[in-house]
């Protein structure tokens, strides 16, 4: 089998705000895995209907500032030019015809293993892709055992209790956040007043 010539993470999600747990898993897998570059993605349309979250041009906004001064980072459109649902699949398959070469890692955290039996084509994903799943210490839910039954590596990280849920709830009732999310991404969210009292209480959605 030939050697890929680059290996390159692939890191998605709403990052509605993007916030410190988001960087240090990237930072993570970047020197777990030797990776050339981590390549963010922001969320297009989530799949799932009912959840509200922050345009897109503001959520790219804030990964491109939370991503400055590491050049391994790099910010990918794909899934916010895209019409219609972002599906991780459809992502990978995009990727991988554009450069065949290249072995991505799928880094995701370990809610995200925990679902990742619902997302769409699961199995044909996993064969795309190797799977970096966030290992952080303590109780954590459990995969599906179908998923279980593939292969992934874990990238350890320390406990980290950022949540972008939590964070825009903190913001609604004026609690300071300059400890969650990187400094320019707190500056970004005052000046843009994003996150007021109407947007508390909304969950992240699942990513797909």
């Amino acid at each position: 089998m030939t050697k890929a010539q680059r290996r390159v993470g692939l890191f998605g999600g709403t990052f509605d705000p993007v916030h410190t747990a988001h960087v240090a898993l990237a930072r993570a897998a970047l020197n777990a895995f030797d990776l050339d570059e981590v390549r963010w993605i922001p969320t297009g349309q989530p799949w799932q209907k009912g959840w509200t979250i922050t345009d897109a041009v503001h959520r790219e906004a804030m990964v491109r500032l939370a991503i400055e001064g590491e050049p391994r980072f790099k910010l990918d459109r794909i899934e916010i030019e895209r019409s219609g649902p972002s599906y991780t699949l459809d992502t990978v398959k995009a990727l991988v015809a554009a450069e065949p070469a290249t072995e991505w890692v799928l880094i995701i955290g370990q809610d995200q293993y925990a679902g990742l039996h619902t997302w769409r084509d699961w199995p044909v994903l996993l064969g795309l892709v190797t799977l970096a799943v966030a290992n952080r210490p303590g109780p954590v839910r459990q995969p599906d055992p179908e998923v279980q039954r593939f292969a992934h590596k874990a990238v350890p990280l320390p406990m980290l209790d950022v949540s972008s849920t939590a964070i825009r709830d903190d913001v609604a009732a004026a609690q300071d956040i300059t400890q969650l999310v990187p400094p320019a991404v707190a500056r970004y969210i005052e000046s843009h007043g994003l996150y007021g009292k109407h947007q508390a209480q909304t969950p992240s959605p699942i990513r797909s």
